[in-house]
């Protein structure tokens, strides 16, 4: 199997699972599971998820029994970008190709649409009784953790406090990206690691990983906001700039931000070298990032 069959496969895999998940048990709440659903069957990549059941694999582990934390990790990623996307954020009119969730439903049942993702998603990593419950106490601390006010919402917080002052400089813009998008992808993988029973040196491999990897991701997603096609990524471009917000092309150049990303990426690669054949994917997925920008 080769990566785009791969990633096709564990897509749908996820896919299936996430139409199956939210069902109203109150006929009254139906059209906030409307709402939940609508951005959270829209499509996308399925990457955070796919990489979490990646990692397992790696470390020898059946992906099946935990195919319900990736869908958790997916429902976090998911209200993260109705949020986003909302007037008081962002106020972008597109997401994965289809009208953005406040677009559609409103303001109010887009913040709770969001809202409702995030609590399901610690819901359905609680319920699952047939891994290690210690071993799941970690999982749910780590992502917590990572979502939360030091981690992900940390980081919306300071991209709004941003908004106006693209010269933040090179700390405050890795300090951004690492809180708003980094962390997770850095979660997705310590919980694999935590499950998989990782060794002390393939936890500090694939850590390393995780963070060149994140770095890869949010280059190449600077560049494509600066080169990319509104048609074919599915949401607006240009947003940063309008917002006057830092990013990798707009501290450095397009060409050195297309240099960094390459650096990034080899970097992940090496990291998880000692791996072996193994980690193919792990290193097919990193790479594939650049072809993005290329």
């Amino acid at each position: 199997m080769n990566f785009k069959e791969y990633m096709q496969e564990k897509k749908t895999y996820i896919d299936q699972r996430l139409r199956e998940l939210l069902q109203p048990e109150t006929p009254e709440f139906a059209s906030l599971y409307e709402a939940m659903n609508y951005s959270l069957l829209a499509g996308g990549k399925r990457l955070r998820p796919i990489l979490f059941l990646a990692v397992l694999e790696v470390l020898g582990k059946d992906a099946q029994p935990y195919l319900d934390l990736a869908c958790a990790l997916e429902c976090v990623h998911t209200y993260s970008l109705i949020h986003d996307d909302l007037p008081c954020m962002d106020n972008d009119d597109l997401r994965r190709g289809k009208p953005t969730n406040h677009v559609v439903y409103g303001a109010g049942l887009a913040t709770l649409a969001g809202d409702g993702l995030l609590t399901f998603a610690f819901e359905l990593m609680a319920r699952q009784k047939h891994l290690d419950a210690a071993k799941l106490n970690r999982c749910i601390a780590v992502f917590a953790k990572a979502a939360g006010p030091a981690g992900m919402v940390g980081g919306q917080a300071y991209d709004l406090a941003c908004e106006g002052h693209a010269s933040i400089g090179l700390s405050g813009l890795k300090l951004l990206h690492h809180a708003k998008t980094g962390i997770i992808f850095k979660a997705a993988i310590e919980l694999a690691a935590i499950l998989g029973d990782a060794t002390a040196e393939e936890q500090q491999m694939l850590s390393d990983y995780a963070v060149h990897m994140g770095l890869t991701f949010q280059i190449t997603d600077d560049i494509l906001d600066f080169t990319g096609d509104e048609k074919t990524l599915g949401k607006p471009i240009g947003s940063d700039e309008r917002n006057d917000k830092a990013t990798y092309v707009t501290l450095f150049s397009l060409p050195e931000a297309q240099r960094l990303a390459d650096e990034a990426a080899q970097a992940a690669a090496a990291a998880i070298e000692p791996l072996g054949d193994r980690a193919w994917l792990l290193r097919d997925l990193v790479l594939s990032m650049l072809t993005r920008v290329q």
